[in-house]
């Protein structure tokens, strides 16, 4: 589409946008600052929470709630979303004492949340809130209360939740990866929540995609190349192992192999397996990731690894045909 030509109020509108996103990055580095002890006790009671982390918000805070909770959810910690005017109509029995509850609030007296306290108080969980107002109702009545106040909306009329909205949500990032790391949350612990993703998929485990058992190609050292070639051929990898009767891993016959001999004039199909075979082949184990693998395949300029054991017997095969279905790239 063709640039507009410019308009009078354009600038102005430019000058607005920029004032906004001053404003809510000036509220969220005004958290740093205030970062104190309540914050480690707060990252205490979720971390000794042996129930769930239950958020809860209303309105614009409530969908800042619901993304805190995904956040939780996907680095470690069983959290969902708690709406508290459902809760005070119904939704009270997903509450447990064993629970900690995390509510949201830029002026720490939303009516529905202050409902709510008594439940929380008589259930026995305990209670964080992140507010504006740390001497308000909920404030007073948390077990932890973390100021996330704001000098202004970045809303013109000061009116819109939007700087105290942007706040929280920094605020519950700082929870939930403090939360990661003290619990040791790796790399591959976000691949197994995230099977379904990109970066999980980059994250998956080479044991989860390899070609096993029937699937394998295998053959012995003393395997005729006729049945060789027919192996390779009937598997589709462009290679195959070449294995002892233990499954010891002696070397693998690929493509490239077979040209060389063809091309030094020998006669191929009077040969065997032992005599074709690269006994140095380039391996791996199960346990690897998919990332590292892809990594090894792109440096050494191959298209399929072995995959071995501790004991250097072969237990899969894995192409960059596999990787690419994936969808890693």
């Amino acid at each position: 589409m063709a640039n507009r030509d410019s308009a009078p109020g354009d600038a102005a509108e430019r000058a607005l946008a920029r004032k906004v996103l001053e404003t809510e990055a000036a509220a969220v580095l005004g958290l740093v600052d205030r970062l104190d002890d309540r914050f480690n006790r707060a990252v205490d009671l979720l971390f000794g929470c042996t129930g769930r982390v239950v958020v809860t918000g209303m309105g614009k805070s409530g969908i800042i709630c619901r993304k805190i909770a995904a956040t939780l959810s996907s680095t470690g910690t069983s959290a969902f979303f708690l709406h508290p005017a459902e809760a005070i109509h119904g939704d009270l029995g997903a509450l447990r004492k064993d629970d900690v509850v995390v509510a949201v609030s830029h002026s720490g007296e939303t009516a529905e949340i202050v409902r709510l306290v008594e439940a929380i108080r008589r259930l026995g969980a305990r209670f964080i809130v992140l507010t504006g107002t740390p001497g308000s109702a909920l404030g007073q009545s948390a077990d932890v209360a973390i100021d996330c106040g704001v000098a202004e909306e970045a809303c013109p009329m000061n009116l819109v939740p939007t700087a105290s909205t942007t706040a929280a949500l920094a605020m519950g990032d700082a929870l939930a990866m403090t939360l990661a790391v003290r619990r040791g949350f790796r790399a591959e612990d976000f691949a197994h929540l995230h099977p379904g993703g990109k970066l999980g998929k980059r994250l998956m485990r080479v044991e989860h995609i390899m070609h096993r058992g029937e699937q394998m190609p295998v053959v012995g050292p003393d395997t005729p190349m006729p049945e060789v070639i027919q192996e390779m051929s009937a598997k589709r990898l462009g290679m195959t192992c070449v294995a002892d009767g233990t499954n010891r891993l002696l070397g693998v016959v690929t493509d490239g192999d077979l040209r060389r001999h063809l091309h030094g004039g020998a006669d191929l199909m009077a040969l065997a397996a032992r005599d074709v075979m690269t006994s140095t082949p380039v391996t791996i184990a199960r346990f690897m990731l998919a990332v590292e693998a892809l990594k090894m395949l792109e440096d050494r300029k191959i298209t399929s690894l072995v995959v071995v054991d501790g004991k250097g017997c072969a237990e899969g095969v894995l192409h960059l045909h596999d990787l690419w279905r994936t969808q890693m790239f």
